[in-house]
């Protein structure tokens, strides 16, 4: 079966190779779920993973198959998989469990242990292949009539956990009716947070470097009913001082100094959720006396948020479904850039690094 994989610790290693192909009996109590593969997505994780800065091959073996982002079809179900069935479209989650408590009760996504295992990331194999198998608890089903949007489900699933868990966090304020939000960075995650928002009926301000002229990514932001800002022409400080201070920022840029800066515009009782995860080394400098001093007095929250369960995949597809409804066509320009098939792997990383490409994925079947 073919498959694009990396060796770990090898820089630029991305590669065709042939695995053996999956088999359904390989998860137990009958409880397996055989996958074709019709598209897979990839991001600036993929980017870093080839670029050898994280991620593990699984015990055994000295490559990883990339890809975390997977839309398919279900060809076989095991005795006991009741929610799918031969025919669906599926998306699937990405970490698995581990031993933790949070592991046991279904929260893989917020694991306590340190070694944590993710699909396609750190030692375990992702989806760059010609099928699947996963354990049912894991396949999330996919509307027929969203199959357009269907590699958008793991990007979506991170967004909603990144706003449920932020609602979630202020329930500690008792009332928290958040007014104005801004979203940090206008990729994928960007883009699907500000509709998220939106569709919440927040004032939105999605910022990123680029200019807005001429710029697809704003033009998609202003679809949505929000409000585009180059962060090249303005700052941060006198954005707020224009439009007002948010009471939450979502952070999505891929860049840790930019997350820091938010940190000095948030309004009291705001929210700060940071889901870019950086592999680098960069040190930044930061005001921390202030920001300790108005932290402190004014009850902010900062917060982390990384990939989502399986019912932040099910608020992710529902969400992409009332934004098809309320913003008709707009989504699917988000997805600009396919591959058809393996054998043109040459071409993922150069438009991965490209600042101007949004949304790489690679058609793998019909």
């Amino acid at each position: 079966m073919k498959a694009l994989a990396v060796r770990p610790g090898t820089p630029h290693s991305l590669h065709p190779r042939e695995i053996p192909p999956p088999t359904l009996d390989s998860i137990p109590n009958g409880r397996g779920v055989l996958v074709k593969v019709l598209q897979v997505g990839l991001d600036a994780t993929d980017m870093e993973i080839n670029e050898a800065q994280y991620g593990n091959a699984p015990a055994g073996d000295d490559y990883l198959v990339i890809g975390h982002e997977v839309f398919g079809r279900v060809e076989q179900v095991g005795a006991h998989v009741k929610h799918v069935r031969p025919g669906d479209y599926v998306a699937c989650t990405v970490r698995r469990p581990g031993k933790s408590i949070y592991d046991h009760i279904g929260r893989s996504d917020i694991t306590s242990e340190e070694t944590y295992f993710e699909r396609g990331i750190n030692l375990l194999h992702g989806f760059m292949t010609e099928y699947f198998v996963d354990d049912a608890e894991f396949v999330v089903k996919y509307p027929e009539k969203l199959k357009h949007l269907g590699v958008l489900a793991e990007p979506a699933s991170v967004c909603a956990k990144a706003i449920q868990q932020a609602y979630s966090a202020q329930h500690r304020l008792q009332v928290w009716e958040p007014q104005r939000a801004w979203v940090m960075g206008a990729g994928q995650i960007g883009l699907l947070t500000t509709m998220m928002l939106k569709l919440r009926g927040l004032d939105v301000c999605t910022m990123a470097r680029t200019p807005a002229e001429g710029n697809l990514k704003a033009d998609i932001v202003e679809q949505f009913g929000a409000r585009y800002l180059s962060t090249r022409e303005t700052s941060l400080a006198d954005i707020a001082a224009r439009h007002g201070r948010p009471d939450l920022i979502v952070e999505a840029t891929g860049n840790s100094h930019v997350a820091f800066q938010c940190m000095n515009v948030l309004n009291l009782n705001g929210a700060l959720v940071l889901t870019s995860v950086t592999g680098g080394t960069r040190v930044t400098e930061i005001e921390s006396d202030r920001i300790n001093l108005e932290w402190v007095l004014g009850n902010k929250l900062l917060l982390g948020s990384v990939n989502g369960n399986f019912r932040h995949f099910q608020e992710g597809i529902a969400a992409l479904a009332l934004g098809e409804a309320m913003y008709p066509g707009v989504l699917e320009r988000i997805l600009t850039h396919p591959i058809q098939g393996f054998e043109n792997y040459a071409r993922l990383m150069p438009l991965l690094a490209d600042a101007n490409v949004l949304k790489v994925y690679v058609n793998v079947a019909e």
